[in-house]
């Protein structure tokens, strides 16, 4: 490690899930020139699983951010730089440049041309071979150098983007065409534009930097020559993916906590056979309880609602029905049997729905329950829910009927082997004591993996969590 890499030091994105690849930048404490401590927050991201505040390693001064908040950072990469020394004096550096430079080796690397690049479409041949060696003077020659020397102390030259050569003489007044041996420079918008359009991309001169070809380059070359007596266009309906279509959506990019969703549901659905059972039970004696708890003293400051019930209704269906606890393992053919419970509770976020687990829910007493309950959605809708809450769940309630909903066909979080949907409690006709009387009705369904899990088991556990809420003294008598 040179002497500049050790008084500048980089903090490289942190892998603060389980395996997770990338974490986009939420918010930034600090900026250059701030002070800074060993553990001092410096940042919120946000993972596939949850945000977290990353603490900063070093203590010193603030030299560099390298990324605006809302950017997406894949792990590994350096985020932040930090003056370890900054007693020193002043460092041999300039301010970091508004795009990293080269690293200083680069020159040695294979010829290569230096036209903009757009993913997914490679770069056209260039008849540039290399920078060169030897910096010209003036100001101008002098930017490289200096960015370089900035690339190198910073650790991340690798992944900067080329500075370009300064060059040979003055640009004209009109942005003028890069000639290209290859596909035409676009991005997929405009491709897909001129494709509606039917022009050719290769008739059109491009006016964007670097030779790209821009929407109003297209448009220009779509629009008719005048004429005096041309017709008056009739209007077309807009097709499906037109500008006309377009200008009236709204696209929200899939990242983070909906991302990682969207990918765990479709692994589940795919993977795990899914079957559902459903059961509409009379929960107004368990109703009446949960008046009753809530007056109760033992009880006090604690939330209290039909949840937790219908929680520890579940968790004694489990003690009863224990094989229901498990997990498919596929790598090693095994079923693994589970005893205990990480009970997961299903709570819709700002950044979509998370699955936080109550570790050893089975072992709580109900004040315990309701206590894990009640900081589990508050830490959940406060967006502090740590990676480590949300791992290791073997059974899962998502309560749907808090939006009016009377129930539903969950889908397992992967590695689960049970879930229980529990729907709106309503006011309906029941036949009570042989007589048809207004009760407290809801319906549960449990979805099960059904590789582990056959219809007696999945059955015998739904029955007895509805018989539980029915008579909810078996709470007692059962445990």
């Amino acid at each position: 490690m040179t002497a500049a890499e050790q008084r500048f030091r980089e903090f490289k994105m942190p892998d603060v899930g389980e395996g997770l690849t990338e974490a986009e930048i939420l918010k930034w404490y600090v900026k250059p020139g701030d002070t800074v401590t060993d553990g001092q927050v410096i940042c919120e991201v946000e993972t596939a699983k949850a945000a977290v505040e990353l603490p900063c390693p070093f203590e010193g001064v603030v030299h560099a951010v390298h990324f605006e908040e809302g950017t997406t950072v894949d792990v590994g990469t350096s985020i932040i730089a930090v003056d370890t020394d900054p007693g020193a004096g002043p460092a041999d550096t300039p301010a970091p440049a508004a795009e990293p430079a080269p690293a200083a080796d680069e020159e040695d690397a294979e010829p290569q041309g230096r036209q903009a690049v757009l993913v997914g479409y490679g770069a056209a041949p260039s008849s540039t071979k290399r920078r060169a060696r030897k910096p010209q003077p003036g100001a101008a020659a002098q930017e490289p150098a200096a960015a370089a020397v900035q690339a190198e102390l910073n650790g991340h030259a690798a992944a900067a983007a080329p500075a370009p050569a300064a060059p040979a003489a003055p640009a004209p007044s009109a942005p003028a065409a890069v000639p290209t041996a290859g596909r035409p420079l676009a991005k997929p918008p405009v491709r897909k534009l001129a494709k509606d359009l039917g022009i050719d991309l290769a008739t059109i001169t491009p006016t964007g930097p670097d030779g790209v070809i821009t929407r109003e380059d297209v448009h220009a070359a779509a629009a008719p020559a005048p004429e005096a007596s041309a017709p008056a266009p009739v209007p077309q309906p807009a097709d499906v993916g037109s500008e006309a279509v377009r200008a009236r959506e709204t696209r929200i990019p899939i990242k983070g906590v909906r991302k990682a969703t969207a990918q765990a549901m479709v692994t589940s659905a795919f993977t795990a056979p899914h079957v559902t059972e459903f059961v509409t039970v009379d929960v107004t004696r368990t109703m009446k309880l949960v008046q009753e708890l809530k007056a109760d003293p033992d009880m006090a400051g604690l939330r209290v609602n039909p949840l937790l019930l219908v929680a520890k209704a579940l968790l004694v269906a489990i003690r009863r029905n224990p094989e229901i606890s498990a997990a498919w393992d596929e790598e090693n053919q095994e079923i693994v049997r589970k005893d205990y419970v990480n009970l997961g509770i299903a709570a819709a976020t700002p950044r979509g729905l998370i699955v936080p687990n109550i570790k050893d829910a089975h072992a709580k007493t109900l004040p315990q329950l309701a206590a894990a309950l009640g900081e589990l959605v508050t830490t959940a809708r406060e967006g502090r829910t740590a990676p480590g809450d949300m791992a290791g769940g073997t059974v899962t309630i998502t309560n749907v009927g808090v939006f009016g909903v009377d129930t539903g066909t969950p889908i397992l979080n992967p590695g689960e082997s049970a879930i229980l949907a529990f729907g709106a409690v309503k006011l309906q006709p029941w036949v009570h004591k042989g007589k048809v009387k207004p009760r407290q009705v809801t319906t549960l369904a449990l979805s099960f993996d059904h590789r582990l899990v056959d219809g007696e088991l999945g059955s015998k556990v739904l029955a007895d969590t509805a018989a539980i809420l029915e008579h909810p003294k078996r709470l007692i008598t059962w445990a």
